[in-house]
């Protein structure tokens, strides 16, 4: 998303189209903002009952190396994303902060309220909308340090498809690819186009940490797409509903 600075959030004023053609996301409205304090408090409530176990076989986690990443999550995972990479991610791999990709929709100025939350920096858009600006965005608060978060069959699907921009991401950045997804003992799931997961008190939580991943910088189209097939079929692996 165009160059970035630490007030990026104030962006999401009401999206139109400019004079140049840049699309402004849509701005949180207040009762999106409030929902999303509801939603911050409920799921550190919960969050904070759950037991967790930390399954990392590849050992990512272990390496001495261990830096920036795009951290992978599917979009029906995302309720204790920000949850595990706060308390078991940066207790690892320490960076300037998260930035995760937000749609530029109205239901996406919620998402990005909730993250916000919970000190991540959204940046707005997707494939079908404010992609070229996202990107450019994320490649920016990469060189700055930052880690990237991004659910890789969202904002749509179909549910656990990998799409394209994961890939351009790990491309043009040179960041590894770091799945992670988690199973919960104990959860509802919505009747939404992904099965949303909503962690109920006391559950237990299995996270799974995938093979890390990496997008050479002259990788062609079919490279490309034999690697996101690959990471499509890391993360199915690890993934258990």
């Amino acid at each position: 998303m165009e160059a970035p600075n630490p007030q990026l959030s104030a962006l999401g004023t009401r999206r139109l189209r400019r004079k140049s053609g840049v699309i402004v996301p849509n701005s949180p409205k207040w009762h999106q903002r409030l929902g999303a304090w509801i939603t911050w408090a409920a799921l550190r409530l919960i969050a904070a009952t759950l037991r967790y176990h930390i399954n990392d076989p590849h050992g990512f986690t272990a390496r001495k190396d261990c830096g920036q990443a795009i951290y992978c999550i599917w979009h029906n995972r995302l309720a204790l994303s920000m949850k595990l990479y706060f308390v078991f991610g940066r207790r690892y791999c320490q960076s300037a902060g998260l930035a995760g990709l937000v749609s530029a929709s109205k239901d996406g100025a919620f998402l990005a309220a909730t993250l916000e939350r919970f000190g991540v920096l959204p940046v707005r858009g997707s494939s079908s909308r404010r992609g070229p600006q996202a990107l450019l965005e994320l490649t920016t608060w990469a060189e700055r340090g930052y880690d990237l978060a991004i659910t890789p069959d969202g904002p749509r699907g179909p549910r656990y498809v990998v799409q394209e921009g994961a890939m351009s991401l790990a491309q043009i950045t040179g960041l590894p690819v770091v799945p992670v997804s988690y199973y919960l003992g104990w959860k509802i799931q919505a009747n939404s186009w992904d099965r949303f997961q909503i962690p109920l008190p006391f559950s237990r939580c299995e996270v799974t940490v995938g093979h890390v991943l990496r997008v050479p910088r002259e990788a062609t189209d079919a490279e490309r797409e034999a690697l996101r097939q690959q990471l499509e079929a890391d993360m199915v692996a690890i993934s258990r509903d």
